[in-house]
């Protein structure tokens, strides 16, 4: 342990950790190149050599030129993931709170018809209307 001190296995940490940073950062700008919808296929191609080539300058330009439209199209598409498991949740739950009140207002109405018909008593429309409001 004495051919490697302490503060030496913290720069390396720091390095480590800055290093894998990096990548993230690199992976993450041609990622969203390749998103990009507003950009042609020329603009891509050359952006994307661009970070390849010379990754430290080209990743720097592509976030100062490009940073505040990638936040957004982040922003974007965090809400439509959002919105895609809130619709999610509401279809296996299956109680949909706009749906489910129209049910309930629907076969509340059924009911009355069937009562006020003579289909069903006055017990059976109560036992059947507690059932539902349950």
């Amino acid at each position: 342990m004495d051919d490697y001190p302490l503060l030496d296995l913290f720069w390396t940490m720091m390095w480590l950790f800055l290093w894998i940073l990096w990548f993230f950062l690199l992976f993450k700008v041609i990622t969203d190149i390749f998103r990009s919808h507003d950009m042609g296929g020329w603009g891509k191609a050359g952006w994307t050599i661009f970070v390849i080539v010379l990754p430290y300058i080209g990743v720097l330009a592509y976030l100062i030129a490009r940073g505040k439209s990638m936040g957004n199209r982040d922003r974007a598409l965090a809400a439509q993931a959002e919105g895609n498991f809130q619709d999610y949740i509401r279809k296996a739950a299956g109680t949909d709170q706009q749906d489910a009140g129209a049910r309930h207002v629907a076969e509340l109405s059924r009911l009355a018809d069937l009562k006020n018909s003579g289909a069903i008593s006055e017990d059976e429309f109560r036992a059947a209307k507690d059932r539902l409001l349950a």
